[in-house]
C-alpha cells in the first residue's frame, strides 16, 4: 500500500476512534477499524493514547473554581438563584 493510501485510510477512521473506544459504533464498522488497527501502528498509537487520556481524565477530580470565577459564571449563565444552594452543597 502506498504511503498516501495509508494516510487516506487513517483519515477515514480517525473521526470514529472516540466512538470506537466508547463502544458506540456498529459491529461492521468496529471490524473495519480493528482490521485497520491491526495493520497500522500509527493509528494503534492514537487509539492507545486516546484510551489513556480518557482514563487519566476519569481518575482525576474536577478542578476547583475560585469563588469569584464561580460567581461570575453563575451570573453569566443567569443561575444566581442557584449559587447559594450550590455553595451549601459544596460545603463552602
Amino acid at each position: 500500500m502506498a504511503r498516501t493510501d495509508e494516510r487516506n485510510g487513517c483519515r477515514q477512521f480517525l473521526a470514529f476512534f472516540s466512538d470506537y473506544i466508547d463502544g458506540e459504533l456498529e459491529a461492521a464498522l468496529c471490524q473495519e477499524i480493528e482490521a485497520h488497527l491491526a495493520a497500522c501502528e500509527n493509528c494503534r498509537l492514537v487509539v492507545d493514547t486516546l484510551r489513556k487520556t480518557i482514563l487519566l481524565y476519569q481518575m482525576s477530580s474536577p478542578p476547583e473554581l475560585p469563588a469569584d470565577v464561580e460567581e461570575r459564571l453563575f451570573k453569566v449563565l443567569d443561575l444566581e438563584p442557584y449559587l447559594k444552594h450550590h455553595r451549601a452543597h459544596k460545603g463552602t
